[in-house]
């Protein structure tokens, strides 16, 4: 049984707001930066070329939040929980069930506004996460993964 789910479309909204957060601190560095050329003659273009670099990567972040969104699946299968993101730079991950130790859900501010939760799964050498879902699906997740692993875990004994 498998079936592949995409993130719910309130992630786009955190991750066009995670890209305003980039754009922000840009903003205050910058302005550092400049006060820094007033205070102590630092060159000029260090201002300009952070001004510049903060413009380019707020925009380039704020475009590829669609190509995220559309790109961006998970899916439940009886031996592994499969997390794929991208279509130009694929990464697709599998964790095998049997690995699986821990199952945990988190929600800053922005996620918990949204009513979104991130699925971290732990495994013994590394975490993965499940970037936002509503938050009675994380719950039916977590209730899900921790189950068939402990299923595992039992037909192992």
């Amino acid at each position: 049984m498998q079936t592949t789910q995409q993130l719910p479309a309130q992630i786009k909204r955190i991750w066009a707001l995670s890209a305003v957060g980039s754009l922000c601190a840009g903003v205050v560095i910058t302005a550092g930066l400049a006060v820094a050329n007033h205070l102590w003659s630092w060159p000029l273009w260090l201002v300009w070329a952070a001004l510049g670099l903060t413009v380019a990567e707020f925009l380039v972040e704020l475009a590829l939040v669609p190509y995220r969104y559309r790109f961006s699946e998970y899916s439940i299968t009886d031996n592994a929980v499969e997390i794929q993101s991208g279509f130009v730079m694929r990464k697709r991950i599998a964790i095998p069930i049997a690995r699986i130790q821990n199952v945990t859900l988190k929600a800053g501010p922005l996620m918990h506004w949204q009513h979104l939760e991130q699925v971290v799964i732990a495994t013994a050498a590394t975490t993965h996460d499940i970037e936002g879902v509503e938050t009675a699906v994380a719950t039916h997740l977590r209730e899900l993964i921790m189950a068939r692993a402990m299923e595992v875990q039992d037909n192992d004994l």
